[in-house]
């Protein structure tokens, strides 16, 4: 007796119709028929009483589906208790920095068997693939409202100026935003990051200045770059800063109150997410 035909006779069994149980099964009708005949030799009985115009259960059968259903279940049980985790697919940015390794090293002291899958992404399209099932989580900042999307709060993400480092406030603990006025600003286009572009310029303005436009270039390399070569400035998450090497380039802190966007997991309202809890505990494992 074998598996396959115990799961043959259940689907005919829930059916009633071989032609419907074949669709079920994505095979072909004569296969569903050759399986159960095979099945009722081994048996000695009859388990379908079958007739031009209907298909239904013998006595035999009757009895038989129950069991039926015992075995294939322990069965997937079985499957189950050896096959590996479900791994974790979770939406990142390269601004994540030493945040990001941190709570991967947490995570994985804490469930060193589950595989963990990261895909880089812009924010908009973390949430959308978190919406639609395609990532279980996804780290964001400061971003508005999306349908089937939640943001578990984590912490808060501090920004540094990046100056040129010949530059005098380069070799300062730390500056007042109102320093860099005479200085153009460099930032990426507030459709690509818009909580970001919204929170800088809006502190220049607080500070009293208007900042005056810098270059604005396609990727935070070729701004840095610029930055180290001609007068200007941007702004950095502190936990990216510690991961770049940039000679030419200087990272100094705000004064406080400094500039800060928070940082969340986003996760879909109506499904579970595999690990969850885990990977909440790894990330306040990393803010300890």
């Amino acid at each position: 007796m074998e598996l396959r035909q115990l799961s043959y006779f259940v689907t005919v069994a829930e059916e009633l119709h071989f032609g419907r149980a074949a669709e079920r099964l994505h095979i072909v009708q004569s296969a569903v028929s050759m399986q159960i005949q095979r099945l009722e030799r081994e048996l000695g009985a009859e388990l379908f009483d079958r007739t031009p115009r209907r298909v239904r259960l013998t006595s035999a059968g009757e009895r038989l589906l129950p069991r039926a259903r015992e075995v294939l279940a322990a069965a997937d049980r079985a499957r189950a208790a050896v096959a590996p985790p479900p791994g974790l697919r979770i939406g990142t940015s390269t601004g994540m920095g030493a945040h990001l390794d941190r709570v991967l090293a947490a995570f994985a002291r804490r469930a060193p068997e589950v595989p963990v899958e990261l895909y880089s992404l812009p924010a908009a399209e973390r949430l959308d693939r978190v919406a639609g099932g395609q990532l279980h989580a996804a780290f964001v900042r400061s971003v508005a409202p999306v349908p089937g999307v939640r943001v578990l709060p984590l912490w808060p993400d501090p920004l540094v100026a990046a100056l040129p480092a010949s530059h005098p406030l380069a070799g300062r603990a730390e500056i007042d935003l109102g320093e860099l006025a005479e200085l153009p600003l460099s930032l990426t286009e507030r459709r690509n990051n818009p909580a970001l572009v919204d929170l800088v310029v809006g502190a220049c303005h607080e500070a009293g200045f208007e900042p005056r436009p810098g270059p604005a270039n396609g990727s935070l390399q070729d701004t840095l770059a610029t930055i180290g070569s001609r007068p200007g400035w941007t702004v950095v998450y502190a936990s990216h800063a510690r991961v770049l090497h940039s000679p030419r380039v200087a990272f100094v802190p705000f004064r406080a109150p400094g500039l800060a966007l928070s940082t969340g997991l986003a996760v879909p309202v109506s499904s579970p997410v595999p690990h969850l809890d885990t990977l909440l505990l790894a990330c306040g494992d990393h803010e300890s």
